[in-house]
């Protein structure tokens, strides 16, 4: 992906935020997380893996499928 190319944060149903293009990810104190150009990041909480997502969302029935107002 070229740096001119848009970065793509997508929300899936019941499921992680996944994060397509050349980011990178920080935590509170300024050190960055090794990523590559695509990630998922939990949006359950349940993550053993947090801030990424571990597929735990399957397991306990997430459900949250939010729309984006048109």
């Amino acid at each position: 992906m070229s740096n001119d190319e848009k970065v793509t944060i997508k929300i899936n149903d019941n499921g992680s935020i996944r994060v397509t293009g050349d980011v990178e990810l920080i935590d509170s104190t300024g050190a960055a997380f090794k990523v590559g150009s695509t990630f998922s990041l939990c949006r359950c909480g349940q993550s053993n893996k947090k801030p990424f997502c571990d597929g735990t969302h399957k397991q306990i029935q997430f459900d949250s499928a939010p729309r984006a107002s048109q």
